[in-house]
């Protein structure tokens, strides 16, 4: 008879609870950076038009503040592909949509390979491209193509002092939602990418040298 109950209970609670795990598996993600994701909402319309091509520096800061993930290759640490290059997607931001710093925050775990290899040799590059955004897919520009826009940048990516904690901790969160959630037990902490070398491809010609100095000047977004 104590089978039978036992059971008829769990009969009951699952027929409670499919509703709601239907609910869970087919709802979009919290988080940002797929499409339907992007920090400027509906934003096939509200994306800020590209700078004026010839101001690189900016052209530049546009696609950093407008991108919520990026590329990053690193040198791998991993058995069997050990000194060769290992690219991931990671989520980024460098601030408020149209209030960016230009510096790419991270949000990473000791888990992640990349972190792993990191450790070991913290030089890295970063690319990020507007495919991510509506803006290649409204004219039409295939992601290769330089008119769609997308830039490199390189450097070491170093774990933010106490006294930028919060700067990026507030910079991620706010594009990136989710991550208040993400498990402790995985001993996440806020990196970014300290930029040596800039380059932008933006039109026809081969890249656009930037200097730090410019990036970080280009303040009219």
């Amino acid at each position: 008879m104590a089978g039978c109950a036992c059971g008829f209970v769990r009969a009951v609670l699952a027929f409670l609870l499919a509703p709601a795990l239907v609910t869970l598996l087919v709802a979009p993600a919290r988080g940002r950076g797929g499409r339907g994701h992007g920090d400027w909402d509906a934003a096939e319309l509200l994306l800020p038009p590209l700078p004026p091509r010839e101001n690189a520096a900016l052209v530049a800061r546009f696609v950093t503040n407008v991108c919520d993930w990026g590329a990053l290759a690193t040198i791998s640490t991993q058995e069997g592909v050990r000194g060769r290059p290992f690219a991931d997607v990671l989520s980024l931001s460098d601030g408020p949509p149209g209030k960016g710093s230009g510096v790419p925050y991270f949000y990473l775990s000791p888990l992640q390979q990349s972190v792993g290899n990191l450790q070991e040799n913290p030089y890295a590059t970063l690319t990020m491209s507007l495919a991510e955004t509506n803006f290649c897919r409204k004219y039409g520009f295939d992601p290769q193509s330089p008119l769609c826009a997308h830039i490199i940048l390189s450097g070491t990516v170093i774990k933010v002092s106490e006294t930028e904690m919060d700067v990026a901790k507030n910079s991620l969160f706010i594009r990136h939602p989710e991550m208040k959630t993400w498990p402790s037990s995985h001993n996440w902490f806020f990196a970014k990418l300290n930029i040596t070398n800039i380059w932008v491809l933006d039109y026809f010609g081969g890249p656009k040298i930037v200097t730090p100095a410019e990036y970080y000047n280009a303040t009219s977004q």
